[in-house]
């Protein structure tokens, strides 16, 4: 797509709870879309309810947003929003322009799956860099090379996320998340040792509590926050 097309009028849709984040990505999009049409969302709801009427033709979001108005912000939240509107809209482009990139490892293999444009921004890159990202994701291409820097080699399967949030966010023991997963206390002990052994996490001669050693790389790589 040529510059001049990417000058005709979009919709753009932009979700941050940072009310001084939102207003300076504003700014910068209206200066480089300036006939673009250009809503903006605080929350999950929000977005939700703007979306199916609006119908943009990129999405810039924050990851951790709030669920509503007066909740906290939470990557879980942002996760979980990107992967409903990844389902719901195939084709939908996304910007995530987020400080805390990492959280994407959770819905990596949604992200390779989907066909529309799909980039990434890091909050601390230069606003000529966002915008370029922008312009690449509302061209439909996609562009996650610093996601991959980060995750490198990082294969997540669902089950065993289930498992580190019930673990360490509800704090639940191994028979009650075997109970909570319908699976058998067997096969809670596999996905330990399988999502252990991709964290690089081993017994240390009991110098350490594997446990929390798991708890702090999964945190560090973004598996939870």
């Amino acid at each position: 797509m040529s510059n001049n097309l990417l000058q005709q009028k979009q919709k753009i849709l932009v979700i941050d709870d940072h009310e001084t984040v939102l207003n300076g990505t504003i700014y910068a999009l209206k200066q480089h879309y300036p006939e673009a049409e250009i809503r903006t969302a605080q929350t999950a709801q929000q977005l939700l309810e703007q979306l199916p009427s609006f119908k943009p033709d990129l999405v810039v979001m924050d990851l951790s947003i709030p669920e509503k108005v007066g909740e906290d912000d939470k990557s879980d939240v942002g996760i979980q929003l990107l992967k409903t509107l990844m389902q719901q809209y195939p084709t939908l482009n996304f910007t995530i322009q987020s400080s805390y990139m990492k959280a994407l490892v959770r819905i990596k293999p949604a992200i390779d799956a989907h066909q529309g444009g799909f980039t990434v921004a890091d909050k601390s890159l230069s606003t000529k860099e966002m915008l370029k990202r922008v312009d690449w994701a509302l061209q439909g291409l996609t562009y996650t090379k610093d996601l991959k820097a980060i995750h490198n080699g990082l294969e997540i399967k669902q089950d065993w996320l289930t498992l580190l949030q019930l673990a360490f966010e509800e704090e639940l023991q191994d028979k009650e998340i075997a109970k909570r997963m319908l699976v058998s206390d067997r096969t809670v002990r596999h996905y330990w040792t399988k999502v252990q052994d991709v964290l690089d996490v081993y017994p240390d001669e009991g110098k350490k509590n594997i446990r929390i050693q798991t708890e702090k790389r999964a945190r560090e790589a973004g598996l939870i926050d």
